[in-house]
């Protein structure tokens, strides 16, 4: 017999979100997947209350989608779902990379220097380490974004960011995009660096209509 999932002590909605997030984003429950209530409340060993509250939240983060008389479902984004996201991620995220280049301190540059070259190791050592290259690529952005220092740019990136992931695996698999995406970080790189705003903002809005070209 299976043993059932443990859920840390904290609200218990919570977790379950963070559960089935987790599941979503390892595509355990792919895009359009319909989300069995009972089965999933079972295997849990919980009500079916805070399942339906961590539905709510999945839901106003876009990663469900809830269907009158039907149940919740894994969102499927259609192509100007997911042009409108990357359109959003561009303008928010070059503008932070301006902010960085032309704000952060030394060691905070550093921090994102090694960030980048872990990066750089990741991506050289092959599909073995692909799972932790997409970890670290989504770790980078989320700490330029820090740096940048302004927390409601912060939390409209990172939900936009979760309706990302529903398609970040299907972009970054494709032939050369890993390669491609590097190349994009070291220029956007040398510009944080070199502390040129204008330079660091186009460089990150090439990197995201590189990527949007690549997950169509």
């Amino acid at each position: 017999m299976n043993a059932r999932p443990q859920l840390a002590p904290r609200a218990l909605y919570e977790e379950v979100a963070e559960h089935l997030r987790q599941r979503i984003f390892s595509r355990e429950l792919a895009p359009g997947d319909w989300i069995d209530e009972v089965r999933i409340a079972e295997a849990l060993g919980i009500s079916r209350t805070p399942l339906r509250e961590a539905l709510k939240v999945l839901a106003a983060e876009g990663l469900v989608t809830m269907k009158v008389r039907r149940g919740a479902y894994v969102t499927e984004s259609s192509t100007k779902d997911m042009a409108d996201v990357y359109h959003l991620l561009a303008l928010l995220e070059a503008d932070a990379a301006a902010a960085t280049a032309q704000h952060a301190s030394d060691a905070q540059l550093a921090e994102l220097r090694t960030l980048h070259a872990e990066l750089e190791a990741a991506a050289h050592a092959g599909a073995a380490a692909r799972e932790k290259f997409f970890a670290l690529n989504e770790r980078f952005h989320l700490r330029l974004l820090e740096i940048a220092d302004n927390r409601w740019r912060l939390q409209v990136v990172t939900d936009l960011r979760k309706v990302m992931k529903l398609h970040r695996h299907n972009s970054l698999l494709k032939t050369g995009r890993i390669a491609d995406s590097l190349a994009e970080h070291r220029a956007l790189m040398t510009a944080v660096e070199q502390r040129d705003p204008a330079a660091a903002a186009a460089r990150m809005r090439e990197h995201f209509a590189s990527g949007l070209e690549a997950a169509s």
